[in-house]
């Protein structure tokens, strides 16, 4: 399955250069505006990933499974690199819209609170020695917690981000684009996800085996 993902997110991905680049300028923003064509998918996959990584972890805490425990973590892991992504295109973005690099919106501070939750997941994991994937899976489960908030905050709360309205009321000229590069990152992201899963499978397996050796 991990090859035929890479396949397809290897050729969405080059073609989205074209397909963005063949969609409509934003009046106010101009050239500026395509990033929002790779931002707002990584911003979909980081929110899926939260939720992807949060639900392994309450699977782990009630059921030990040790696969659980491997997709939280992998899945953290992506929140954090696609989380990068976002934070950088979403600044580049907002000094041509906004006229300032960042502002502490509601929506903007809340995904930058997320990251640094799973940022500290994954200092924990590395750094909190062994027992450390049971208080890592609460810390998940409370960054999956916080990820609704970043998407409907702009609907709550006064905020300069646009509201999650904008995407469904696109024309097809700027949606189209959009949907393909989503399934493009979006593909990039499971075979990444699977890819992480396997080495942390396989590195708890050479794991135990030093382990049975010694024994």
């Amino acid at each position: 399955m991990v090859p035929a993902l890479l396949v397809i997110a290897a050729i969405l991905l080059a073609g989205s250069p074209f397909v963005v680049d063949a969609a409509p300028y934003e009046a106010s923003m101009g050239i500026v505006s395509k990033i929002f064509y790779f931002h707002v998918p990584f911003a979909a996959a980081m929110l899926t990933s939260t939720f992807v990584s949060g639900i392994a972890s309450a699977i782990y805490l009630i059921r030990r499974k040790p696969v659980a425990d491997f997709v939280a973590l992998a899945a953290a892991e992506l929140v954090t690199v696609f989380g990068v992504v976002v934070l950088v295109s979403g600044p580049l973005w907002a000094r041509k819209a906004w006229g300032v690099w960042w502002v502490w919106d509601p929506r903007l501070t809340m995904t930058l609170v997320m990251w640094m939750i799973f940022a500290a997941y994954l200092i924990l994991r590395r750094f909190g020695g062994p027992g450390s994937e049971v208080l890592s899976a609460v810390v998940s489960i409370f960054g999956m917690a916080v990820a609704p908030f970043v998407y409907w905050s702009v609907n709550m709360w006064r905020t300069m981000h646009p509201q999650t309205s904008v995407v469904p009321t696109l024309p097809s000229s700027m949606a189209e684009p959009l949907w393909w590069c989503m399934a493009a990152i979006f593909s990039l992201y499971a075979a990444l996800l699977l890819v992480r899963v396997g080495i942390e499978r396989n590195r708890a397996a050479l794991e135990a085996a030093y382990i049975a050796l010694e024994d």
